[in-house]
């Protein structure tokens, strides 16, 4: 365990916490990396990866520090489960290593970047299909069980938190959560949306929210919204509700396109990173705990920069 200190996390401050943005479309479009299964952890095993990681972390975490605000630094582990590690060709003696190395990497960042800056430790979990398609959607204990193995490493490792990116099904995201809970471990949980707002099952947030909450004796910690437009949710948040205190992170796609779409383009839409900014400005008037702001899909640190500008001048 390399964890050395507390962190105050964002379920617990009202303070701003800012994340990195788009990684993989990032990697993809304006470095060149073309990972197997959007998967780009194998980043960490190279000089080359590791250094590419560096250059793209270091002014996300400028930012923060410029904004005094927190920063929450992810494991680039978005596709490292055990699926995915099969699929890709790992050893099962391979798997429990990838993550630690993820985790190691980032506590690594923290040191290096991190001066006069809070950064918090997060590691980060996939879904176990497709991030667009819950065609296949396993039973709430079947994703517990699932994804203790991760859960575990990153207690075992010293992460400060646990976040569980871009779920389509809330089976999926209550053994996220009680898989945490049963660690110890503070889990976000953020879902992704379709251009009607609803989860990709059709499900709408307000009802996920309340079902996982409702399902898990340790609650997770907040909710999130990840990889959709705020064009596609804006008039949902609009009914409001009690459901939507429980809402404090925005990781939002510079594109207005759906997911189907995104699947298939092969040039990246970054749309208007002064646009995104005034947009995620108006939304914290309907998401009242809103504190975590950053980027998915098409993001960069422009979108993040002029976020953070935004939110100064509110």
């Amino acid at each position: 365990m390399t964890k050395s200190k507390s962190h105050t996390l964002p379920h617990q401050t009202d303070r701003k916490f800012v994340t990195d943005a788009g990684f993989e479309t990032s990697m993809l479009f304006h470095k060149g990396y073309d990972m197997p299964h959007f998967a780009f952890f194998p980043m960490l095993r190279t000089e080359d990866g590791r250094a590419a990681m560096r250059e793209y972390i270091a002014p996300f975490m400028e930012t923060a520090r410029q904004h005094n605000a927190g920063f929450i630094l992810d494991t680039n582990t978005w596709r490292s489960s055990p699926d995915w590690l099969d699929l890709l060709g790992y050893a099962k003696r391979d798997h429990v290593e990838i993550n630690r190395e993820a985790v190691a990497f980032a506590q690594g960042l923290r040191r290096e970047f991190g001066s006069g800056a809070d950064v918090i430790v997060n590691g980060v979990i996939g879904p176990r299909g497709d991030g667009y398609d819950p065609s296949s959607i396993m039973t709430a204990t079947e994703a517990e069980d699932y994804h203790a193995f991760q859960v575990g490493i990153f207690a075992d490792s010293g992460v400060d938190m646990v976040s569980a990116l871009t779920m389509t099904n809330t089976p999926e995201a209550i053994g996220i959560a009680r898989a945490a809970g049963d660690r110890g471990l503070p889990g976000a949980i953020s879902f992704t949306l379709e251009t009607d707002g609803r989860l990709p099952t059709g499900e709408t947030l307000a009802h996920a929210i309340a079902e996982v909450d409702a399902s898990c004796s340790r609650k997770p910690a907040y909710y999130m919204i990840n990889c959709a437009h705020p064009d596609h949710f804006t008039g949902m948040l609009q009914q409001a509700g009690d459901w939507v205190h429980r809402i404090q992170g925005l990781r939002c796609n510079a594109s207005r396109m759906s997911h189907a779409e995104l699947d298939c383009c092969e040039e990246l839409d970054d749309g208007n990173p002064l646009e995104l900014a005034q947009q995620y400005s108006e939304i914290t008037r309907l998401l009242p705990k809103l504190n975590v702001f950053g980027g998915c899909c098409g993001t960069d640190h422009r979108h993040v920069a002029k976020i953070c500008d935004a939110l100064h001048a509110d």
